[in-house]
This record gives structure tokens, C-alpha cells and sequence, in this order.
């Protein structure tokens, strides 16, 4: 159970490799669970994954960064239903299917600028058991360095 739900959750995670840019940029990207609600999952499973975090390092095309930093990786098969990225905002709505059930909905919203994004990320859906929810805090930040190829 565990195992699927913190899939689950990083599937729907961005995924960005690396562009056609000559100059990617090297940015890092982690999420922290704030709350989690899987009704029959073990509590003292859905206890632990509380606050801990997931870091990534995504490689993105100058100019790209917020939008792409953004899409959803392509193994989730999410759809994105809703995105408005303008004057330091961002919203997203995604419908990632599962393999029993009815699709995850997947709602992001927050803050960027040219150093990062912060924000939030709120999944629900259905178990067998009854509604799930799962928050995320996500934050990326441009870090040194170079991409890997």
C-alpha cells in the first residue's frame, strides 16, 4: 500500500529533461508531504510519510522554466485539464488515471519568479475504502552547476 501511494505521488511529479537549449538550466525541485488521508492504508505508514520530502534535479531550457518545471511526468499519463501561468501565479488542474478506480485529480497552485516556484499540490480520489486526499508542499529553486547529459 505504501508503495503504491508514494508512486502514486511521485508520478505526478514533474518530469523534465533536457532541452533543446544550448545553456539548460540546473534546477532542483522537492516535495514534502503535509497531509495525508488513504482510508485502510496502515496508520503508522500514512504517520511516517508525513513531512518527508522528495528532491529532484530537473535540466530546463532557459526561458522554459516555470511551464516545464511544471508538466507532468509522461509515465503518469496525466492529462492537464486547466493551467493559467502568468504575472507570478500559476494554477493547474490534472487527471491522472489509475488502474482501479476513477482517475487522481491533481489541483497545483502557487507563486514563481525567476529563481523558482513555490507552492502546493493537493490529490484526491477514491480507494476502495472510501475519498483519498494527499497535500504536497513543492518548491524549486535554479541551483550551480552544470546538467548532467
Amino acid at each position: 500500500m505504501r508503495i503504491l501511494i508514494l508512486s502514486a505521488l511521485l508520478l505526478t511529479l514533474p518530469a523534465v529533461g533536457s532541452a533543446q537549449s544550448s545553456m539548460p538550466e540546473r534546477w532542483d525541485v522537492t516535495s514534502t508531504v503535509v497531509d495525508m488521508v488513504v482510508p485502510g492504508g496502515p496508520g503508522f505508514v500514512l504517520r511516517m510519510a508525513k513531512g518527508k520530502s522528495r528532491a529532484e534535479q530537473k535540466c530546463v531550457a532557459a526561458g522554459h522554466t516555470v511551464a516545464a518545471l511544471l508538466t507532468p511526468d509522461p509515465k503518469a499519463q496525466c492529462r492537464i485539464d486547466k493551467q493559467q501561468i502568468a504575472d507570478g501565479r500559476y494554477a493547474q488542474t490534472l487527471s491522472c488515471p489509475r488502474k482501479r478506480g476513477g482517475p487522481m485529480q491533481v489541483t497545483r497552485s502557487g507563486t514563481y519568479n525567476a529563481s523558482g516556484f513555490v507552492g502546493r499540490a493537493e490529490m484526491t480520489g477514491e480507494t476502495p475504502k472510501g475519498a483519498m486526499r494527499v497535500v504536497l508542499d513543492q518548491r524549486a529553486a535554479r541551483v550551480a552547476g552544470k546538467c548532467r547529459s
